[in-house]
């Protein structure tokens, strides 16, 4: 009969795979025949960064026998900076939002005592739930008195900060915080910053707001509103006479030179959730290829809407393959250099690459892992608009899956069925 010996392969084929998928329950490892796949297998072109930062090189958008030479003008530097964006690796397809924003191109606010700039959807759109602002006081210099819409949470970079504030009811906080030590403030929460003399410079901080759209020239500072409120309303306010106030500021201070206040050696006040968490003296949890420390409201209590996790990544490690369900990532990388993979579904990749002083931006469930490019540590932080840490990693993901469902979908060999991980790496070490 036509098409007899095709039918009876294909019945003796579903009779294997049946077979293979009624094994015993505890078997550990799949043993279903291989087949011909649905799709083609992945490519092995490799796609390694073709060049570093510090070469001196004139980088050219070649990948194999794909691309051409510049012919016109060419920014040297920033095509160096960005090896995967002018010669992307072939994995990478579609259209992802761009995921990075160096804080060195964005407008710097100077003022006498310091300065700031800032990160937000304005400059990188992609940003939409946190933005982030890079400030530096001289010693002495006070961020004035003022407050947000939004929370303010901090992480010190260098030199050291006195913090003091009032809560709700009325009760005052007082702390210094060292580098890698940390502050968050609730929205509407009352604060001033100054930075100690422990450095001759004084001291430089990062901050994070739970909004994207957040911009640092639209806080409510207390010059900027005292000098928009007639003097005699002052004088009934504060039950004095107008000429107290013949020497306000006519408009805000925001940054300026003061004297530094003495450092305090434990937090001082009688609010019920410490504002400030000495993250600096927290150990680090080792792993195979570097370290993490994670932070969020189960610690640092008061931090209700911003977690963090900071990540060092040794040469020739990663942060491995995972996402982060619910919540944007937005990252801070403080030293060495990175490279990063997302993956937004429905074949959109895109790579970039991460110096020190760039923010990088991760919407809620793109696929990502992070590698180390150069021969220092990779040091970074993973900042989340939520009051808990969660990651779902691939690995752990597909080590408690049954074996036999990993192979019909990846094709694996028992032996690497086998030896996947069902304890979360986080950092993977070199294979």
């Amino acid at each position: 009969m036509p098409g007899l010996p095709f039918k009876k392969a294909v019945v003796a084929t579903i009779c294997l795979a049946t077979f293979a998928y009624s094994a015993p329950a505890g078997t550990l490892v799949a043993s279903a025949p291989s087949s011909t796949p649905t799709a083609p297998y992945a490519s092995e072109n490799p796609n390694g960064m073709l060049w570093t930062e510090q070469e001196d090189i004139t980088p050219e958008p070649i990948r194999g026998t794909l691309g051409a030479t510049i012919l016109g003008p060419q920014n040297v530097p920033m095509d160096l900076q960005n090896a995967d964006l002018l010669a992307p690796p072939s994995t990478d397809s579609g259209t992802v939002g761009n995921a990075k924003w160096p804080f060195s191109l964005s407008h710097n606010r100077l003022q006498t005592g310091g300065w700031a700039r800032q990160q937000n959807v304005q400059v990188m759109p992609l940003a939409t739930e946190m933005a982030g602002v890079n400030m530096r006081l001289e010693a002495g210099a006070l961020r004035e008195l003022h407050w947000h819409k939004t929370a303010e949470w901090a992480y010190v970079l260098k030199g050291s900060m006195n913090i003091a504030t009032i809560d709700f009811n009325g009760e005052s906080f007082y702390d210094t915080v060292n580098p890698g030590d940390l502050w968050y403030f609730p929205p509407g929460v009352p604060h001033v910053l100054q930075a100690t003399a422990d450095l001759a410079e004084g001291a430089e901080f990062l901050l994070v707001f739970d909004d994207g759209d957040f911009s640092e020239d639209s806080t409510f500072s207390l010059t900027d509103w005292l000098s928009h409120v007639p003097k005699d309303v002052l004088a009934r306010n504060f039950q004095t006479t107008v000429d107290a106030f013949d020497h306000i500021p006519g408009k805000e201070l925001y940054i300026f030179p003061s004297t530094p206040l003495p450092k305090a050696s434990s937090p001082q006040g009688n609010v019920a959730l410490p504002y400030t968490f000495k993250a600096s003296q927290m150990p680090v949890t080792p792993l195979s290829g570097g370290t993490v420390k994670i932070v969020d409201s189960t610690i640092f209590n008061v931090s209700t809407t911003i977690a963090m996790a900071e990540v060092t990544v040794e040469p020739g490690a990663m942060r491995e393959l995972h996402w982060h369900p619910t919540q944007d990532e937005w990252s801070y990388f403080l030293e060495g250099t990175g490279r990063v993979t997302l993956f937004a579904a429905n074949a959109n990749a895109r790579t970039f690459n991460f110096q020190p002083g760039d923010v990088g931006y991760i919407p809620a469930s793109y696929g990502h892992y992070v590698e180390n490019t150069g021969n220092a540590t990779l040091r970074f932080l993973e900042i989340f608009k939520s009051d808990r840490f969660q990651d779902v990693s691939l690995q752990q993901w597909l080590a408690l899956t049954p074996p036999e469902l990993v192979k019909a979908h990846l094709q694996l060999d028992d032996d690497t069925i086998a030896h996947l991980n069902a304890t979360k790496a986080v950092v993977q070490g070199p294979a």
